[in-house]
């Protein structure tokens, strides 16, 4: 694994310049580190969502069906951390990868919709999005409405009445979009994990399997999660660990690509 920092030779950047620029299909997978950038904190952290709101009482769909009013206490506080947030340089430098052709998809593990914000046009949602309300009865979609972050009346479908759940993937139910992720995936040549430890399945598979098709993983992170010590009895996946910042780190790699495309 090469680490790439503040430290790191020139040589060893321009291979891993050279390599991603030389990709048949280059995809990223992003994870909440992303937009802690944007100002919204990983719910994982020290004083993230999951510390007020227990996501085994608050977020699987069996606690919605058991008690929507309690499980929307935890939809609102999520929804008051996403709304009017806006891209950091990290999200933006993806979209500019995908605007000269560098960038074929992006698979996310968030739901805040700010890739697309920031002008990503390719977007696999695996967990789902909190832009629209959906009825567990009906299967119809509606917007979300800054609204509904008010105390009140849980959200009900204006057909069967049914509570409303934000369209994202609670603990219990199947992720969003796998065959279209696996596909991608199938001849990627070059994965950017950013902003992810990917330890909870299925997103934790992905760089596995792209590995084992022969692709090359760049990993932009604090501390590696995909490369582990040799102690651990797991292998070391990533090739190029970016050290840092993702707000800054993945920005700066897109700077050198372009500049010598």
């Amino acid at each position: 694994m090469h680490t790439i920092d503040s430290n790191t030779d020139s040589e060893t950047i321009e291979k891993a310049v050279t390599l991603l620029r030389n990709s048949q299909n280059t995809v990223a997978l992003t994870g909440a580190g992303i937009s802690v950038g944007s100002g919204i904190p990983d719910f994982r952290s020290d004083g993230g969502l999951w510390t007020e709101f227990p996501p085994d009482e608050y977020a699987t769909i069996e606690a919605f069906h058991v008690n929507p009013e309690k499980a929307w206490q935890l939809f609102r506080a999520l929804g008051h951390t996403i709304v009017g947030k806006q891209p950091n340089p990290a999200h933006q430098a993806l979209a500019e990868l995908e605007q000269h052709g560098l960038l074929t998809h992006i698979v996310t593990q968030n739901v805040d919709n700010l890739h697309q914000v920031a002008g990503s046009n390719n977007v696999l949602e695996i967990h789902g999005d909190h832009l629209h309300l959906q009825c567990l009865v009906c299967e119809t979609t509606e917007p979300f409405l800054e609204q509904y972050l008010e105390q009140g009346d849980t959200p009900r479908c204006e057909k069967c009445r049914t509570p409303l759940k934000p369209n994202v993937v609670l603990f219990g139910e199947p992720v969003r979009h796998l065959g279209a992720i696996e596909k991608c995936l199938h001849d990627c040549t070059v994965l950017l994990v950013i902003g992810t430890s990917a330890q909870v399945y299925p997103a934790a598979g992905l760089p596995e399997a792209v590995k084992r098709n022969g692709g090359l993983i760049f990993e932009f992170n604090h501390y590696p999660a995909l490369g582990r010590s040799a102690f651990s009895g797991v292998p070391i996946i990533t090739d190029f660990f970016f050290s840092g910042d993702v707000v800054e780190t993945l920005p700066n790699l897109v700077v050198k690509l372009l500049s010598n495309s």
